[in-house]
């Protein structure tokens, strides 16, 4: 199995997009995660690494400039959905990479506070 370390310049780019307000709150993630005609038309108006910040793991061993260096995706190229992040929570947790999943959590948590989701104190 791979393993993968937190990306991050990934969850720091989140954390702005979720301050921004650049989320969604209620979507499908199995729907709205761009697929591979989407990330390869971004791929040709942005660099790598403005690609890489979409997502908050790193391959180790997989070169820089490939999509399979990249996983855990937490938007849509644009927004920040709240259901990718808890996909990530769950996939990390799987997968046991547990620290992609702790910054996949605290992010869903810092967008339910920032949102007023939940009973936040």
């Amino acid at each position: 199995m791979a393993k993968y370390r937190v990306h991050e310049a990934g969850v720091a780019r989140a954390h702005e997009r979720i301050e921004a307000r650049q989320y969604v709150l209620d979507s499908t993630w199995t729907e709205v995660q761009p697929g591979a005609e989407r990330r390869n038309a971004y791929l040709e108006r942005h660099s790598w690494q403005e690609y890489a910040q979409w997502h908050l793991g790193l391959c180790e061993g997989a070169g820089e400039e490939t999509k399979g260096r990249y996983a855990f995706a937490y938007g849509d190229l644009r927004r920040v959905h709240r259901s990718a992040l808890i996909a990530c929570v769950y996939r990390a947790s799987e997968w046991h990479h547990k620290s992609v999943e702790l910054a996949a959590h605290d992010l869903l948590q810092h967008l339910d506070v920032v949102a007023g989701i939940g009973d936040h104190e």
